[in-house]
């Protein structure tokens, strides 16, 4: 039994060592075939050389017509790029006599985007073609339609300003006075342009159905200013006693702290004259409701004993107007006027038998147009 097993191994022995054997005698063998190999090889032929790196891993598959074929080689960068330039290893193959070395990246010069593109094309191109024909130069005519002598123009054709017209009812109102019911209106208004306007006044009186006061102003106003208007004209009383006419010129506009004044002047028959002052205030309380506070001053040159005026300060009127605005041209109003008589003109009424003073509730209507 022994004998048997010894000469079957020597047999396996013989057998393995004759195949060794043949295969060193066969031409063109491969001492590496026996080898584990990560990426498969060509078949050998019988005049090729053994390669005695086939069984090593490679990164890339090897290309004979390529020198530097499997390197690892990133894109080219930009200029831009913190990397561009930096040393990358590069894949060995067998073919590569550089196969491991450390190799720097070619800078490449960064392509134009289109802005770049463009500005350049831009700056190549002459002027005529980027912004268009060059325009003549302007003519006399041109010149002289675009800035007309204003000297002796008459400016009023060229601005077009339009014919304007306003009318305000500052006091339409009822009063409760000692002698009886008592209506009074107090009306303005003008008609014409911003620098050139005919004015018209008209205010007065009615109690018990006679009229205790009324006169008309009709008035030409010049503006002297933004706020300011220089105004002459005429003045006719009707009431009390004869009518008397007088000659007017005077100034009214917006004061400092926006108080709507008028101061008028008068000259009359027989060398009468006469100033009057009126001077009124807006104090808004809310957007709509409205207190409105007003003056107003009379004073005489010399006195007419027929219409019961004396000389010098004459009479003076204080009221205060609460009014709400419904629409701003519509604005219904309650208040309180004192009226008193001056100087000699309170004398004459004291002698007639008359009050000098009064004080009257009032109800009326605002409106202007």
């Amino acid at each position: 039994m022994c004998n048997s097993m010894k000469s079957i191994g020597l047999s396996i022995v013989l057998m393995v060592w004759g195949q060794n054997l043949y295969a060193e005698q066969v031409p063109g063998a491969d001492p590496h075939a026996h080898h584990n190999m990560s990426m498969p090889t060509a078949t050998p032929t019988p005049t090729a050389v053994p390669d005695p790196h086939v069984h090593h891993q490679m990164s890339m598959p090897k290309a004979t017509a390529d020198p530097h074929a499997g390197h690892q080689m990133v894109a080219p960068q930009s200029a831009a790029d913190p990397r561009a330039g930096h040393a990358m290893p590069m894949a060995q193959t067998p073919s590569n006599p550089h196969a491991g070395h450390l190799m720097p990246m070619v800078k490449q010069a960064s392509p134009m985007n289109h802005g770049q593109h463009q500005g350049m094309k831009a700056a190549s191109e002459p002027a005529a073609q980027k912004y268009g024909p060059e325009l003549p130069p302007p003519t006399a005519a041109a010149l002289a339609e675009a800035f007309p002598d204003l000297d002796g123009m008459d400016l009023r054709k060229h601005m077009d300003t339009p014919l304007l017209g306003y009318l305000l009812v500052d006091q339409l109102e009822w009063q409760d006075a000692d002698e009886g019911d008592r209506g009074v209106w107090d009306i303005s208004g003008w008609l014409g342009y911003d620098m050139n306007r005919l004015w018209w006044r008209s205010e007065g009186e009615r109690s018990n159905g006679e009229f205790e006061a009324a006169e008309v102003h009709l008035l030409y106003g010049r503006a002297i200013s933004r706020w300011w208007d220089v105004v002459a004209g005429i003045r006719q009383d009707f009431e009390p006693g004869p009518g008397r006419t007088y000659a007017a010129v005077g100034i009214q506009g917006l004061a400092p702290y926006w108080f709507e004044t008028q101061l008028t002047l008068y000259a009359g028959e027989q060398g009468q004259t006469a100033a009057r002052l009126e001077a009124e205030y807006e104090l808004l309380l809310t957007n709509r409701l409205i207190l409105q506070p007003l003056v107003e001053i009379n004073a005489y040159g010399q006195r007419d004993l027929e219409n019961g005026i004396g000389a010098g300060f004459s009479d003076m009127e204080a009221g205060l107007r609460l009014r709400y605005e419904i629409r701003r041209e519509f604005a219904p109003y309650v208040g309180l006027n004192w009226s008193r008589s001056l100087g000699n003109t309170a004398d004459l009424i004291k002698a007639g038998g008359g009050d000098i003073s009064e004080l009257t509730a009032v109800v009326g209507l605002r409106m202007w147009f």
